[in-house]
């Protein structure tokens, strides 16, 4: 089934990260970690969709996304910039999931960090505290780092920020390689939930795998 939303608002959360809100239909239900598949509501692009996670909760009254724009590929992220309130998009019903399957290393890379969003901010509502928890997000350049003021001021949640392409940051640089893993990571302790770019993913689920990390305890995205 298809959903038109319209959008309530718009707003930067890094120079090429938007923060975009929308009204909920009745009958669209999204649990945290799902995906859409979304298509702009304008000549020539309501058959372009391309797959979003929201970023908001069931108990919200309204279905937030947090997207980021690639004007250099000349597609529907190329056109979230031009989006103003009473805009409308058009939405499928969700499909997949990365859920919440208890405490653990949320290792993100980028615009991979969306599902954890809203699993982070589902966990919190119900527990009071993100005790257990740790993030672990890459990113190119410090400012990119998406919603870093809220995941820091999670209570109970760790935080481990890494940039790749700063050689001075007021963060860790370099990548998520395996000594970065195995100095924060303790096998048979918790779930390791990954979410990024494909390669990045295997890589990361490949280290894991020689750390010792049990291969119950690496969750991944289920696209089915």
């Amino acid at each position: 089934m298809t959903h038109t939303l319209t959008l309530q608002s718009i707003e930067s959360v890094t120079p090429d990260v938007f923060r975009l809100r929308f009204d909920k239909p009745d009958g669209l239900g999204v649990e945290p970690g799902q995906a859409v598949d979304l298509a702009l509501d304008r000549d020539g692009w309501r058959g372009e969709k391309r797959p979003f996670t929201p970023t908001s909760l069931p108990s919200d009254g309204y279905l937030e996304f947090t997207i980021k724009s690639y004007p250099d590929h000349d597609g529907v992220t190329e056109q979230i910039p031009t989006l103003k309130p009473g805009d409308r998009v058009l939405v499928d019903d969700p499909w997949g999931a990365i859920q919440d399957e208890g405490r653990g290393w949320f290792i993100a890379g980028g615009a991979g960090v969306t599902p954890f969003i809203a699993i982070l901010r589902e966990r919190l509502e119900a527990k009071g505290t993100l005790e257990g928890c740790e993030l672990i997000f890459s990113n190119s350049t410090e400012a990119d780092i998406i919603n870093r003021q809220e995941f820091e001021t999670m209570p109970g949640l760790k935080t481990w920020f890494t940039v790749s392409d700063e050689a001075s940051a007021g963060v860790h640089t370099g990548q998520i390689d395996k000594e970065f893993l195995e100095n924060r990571i303790t096998p048979g302790k918790g779930k390791c939930y990954v979410c990024g770019p494909e390669p990045m993913i295997d890589d990361i689920v490949a280290t894991l795998k020689t750390l010792g990390v049990p291969e119950d305890d690496i969750i991944v995205e289920d696209l089915d």
